[in-house]
């Protein structure tokens, strides 16, 4: 009886035993150590394309990973997604503040060769035409003027000058790639910076042998990626005519627009006029800002040139006298 209970224990014990010992041979550890370290493997890939997208685009880390996710981690097809979805919620966004008054905003003024051009780019506020990202679409607005002008095929026998409105100049490409126009720089710039923002103006000059364009800006500041571009509140250019070579054109052309952007002179007039009456409005005939006791016609005519043009832009401007009316 002893003996049929001591087999009895010994059966039961080994009952026992052997889900217990199963239970350790099927222990999950070795397992869960094999899919920690391809997680982890695989989060630093994505770290490491996170930052490379991030660097390139300039976009959230939010929607730099949504990209990589939507895009199944091609790097290529993700900056094009960014790029898209951007463009989707500036255009959206640029509807929405479309009505709201722009009356601060840049001047930009870009000389290259024989061409020079004037830009005037508009903001709701002083502190976004601060930011360097609207300062990038003035010199992208610049730029797509300057392209512009190049492209016209003139024989220049004299100077030529011209203008282009608000919807000229939103339809003139970004750059010589030609994909994408300068309304579509300014939806970017507008769903990054959330302000209404106006493509307002542009001039452009061009001179042939003989001829000199001075200009000037107010509180100028330089692009920080184009070195003569030149930024600011005010600016001006004058064209004039020079029989032969001189010295000091520029320091003279610069003293020129100063004039023209402090005395604000509607005409060039001639050297005839007499000081005073309309003649106020007549730029030869005006008080010499920076010596009054002579006119602007007295001071240039030594130099031996000839003030023949100018254009003169103010920041905000048109605006204000859209009020005004």
């Amino acid at each position: 009886m002893s003996l049929l209970r001591s087999l009895r224990l010994f059966l039961d014990a080994r009952t026992v035993s052997l889900p217990a010992g199963s239970l350790r041979l099927q222990s999950p550890q070795p397992r869960h150590t094999f899919h920690a370290a391809s997680w982890l493997s695989a989060s630093s890939s994505s770290k490491e394309l996170l930052m490379k997208l991030r660097q390139k685009t300039g976009y959230s880390f939010v929607n730099c990973k949504k990209a990589l996710e939507t895009c199944g981690g091609d790097l290529k097809k993700a900056e094009i997604w960014l790029h898209k979805q951007a463009q989707k919620e500036g255009w959206s966004k640029a509807t929405k503040l479309s009505g709201r008054k722009t009356k601060e905003g840049l001047i930009g003024l870009l000389q290259e060769g024989n061409t020079t051009v004037l830009v005037e780019v508009n903001c709701e506020t002083d502190f976004v035409s601060r930011n360097l990202k609207f300062q990038q679409l003035v010199q992208q607005v610049a730029l797509g003027t300057m392209l512009h002008c190049r492209s016209l095929k003139d024989q220049l026998s004299t100077y030529s000058k011209g203008f282009l409105n608000s919807s000229e100049l939103s339809g003139l490409p970004a750059g010589p790639d030609r994909e994408r126009s300068l309304k579509d720089q300014l939806a970017l710039a507008i769903g990054k910076l959330g302000e209404n923002m106006t493509l307002k103006r542009a001039a452009w000059v061009k001179v042939p042998s003989g001829f000199y364009v001075g200009s000037y800006v107010h509180g100028a500041m330089h692009s920080p990626s184009l070195h003569n571009l030149v930024l600011g509140k005010y600016g001006a250019l004058v064209i004039c005519e020079t029989p032969e070579q001189k010295a000091n054109l520029e320091d003279l052309g610069r003293r020129l627009g100063q004039h023209v952007v402090g005395m604000a002179p509607l005409s060039v007039g001639s050297l005839d006029d007499e000081p005073g009456g309309e003649a106020e409005t007549k730029m030869l005939s005006q008080p010499y800002l920076l010596d009054p006791s002579i006119t602007l016609g007295q001071y240039v005519q030594p130099h031996g040139v000839s003030v023949v043009d100018f254009v003169r832009f103010e920041c905000g401007e048109l605006e204000e006298a859209i009020e005004a009316e």
